[in-house]
């Protein structure tokens, strides 16, 4: 079985998008072939997702894809050791 590569993704929004970001989060991250998970969060974040996937390059079509949605403002990405 191949190893799987985990990425947490932090994501700042427009105000009042944070649900709607959390559900396209979902969606995009099917369409580039990862798993997802994406909760609203309260602190510095409004968006906190985890992307599972068998590669690092599709770990980065994931969250080039999180960070070109519409209501984005900003992404802090961090790759699991393990």
């Amino acid at each position: 079985m191949a190893e799987r590569v985990v990425a947490f993704v932090l994501i700042v929004t427009e105000i009042g998008r944070e649900y709607e970001i959390a559900e396209k989060i979902r969606r995009v991250a099917a369409e580039a072939g990862v798993e997802a998970e994406a909760y609203v969060v309260y602190g510095e974040y409004d968006v906190a997702a985890k992307i599972t996937a068998d590669s690092l390059k599709k770990i980065d079509k994931a969250v080039t894809a999180i960070r070109t949605l519409p209501g984005v403002l900003r992404t802090v990405t961090l790759i699991a050791a393990e």
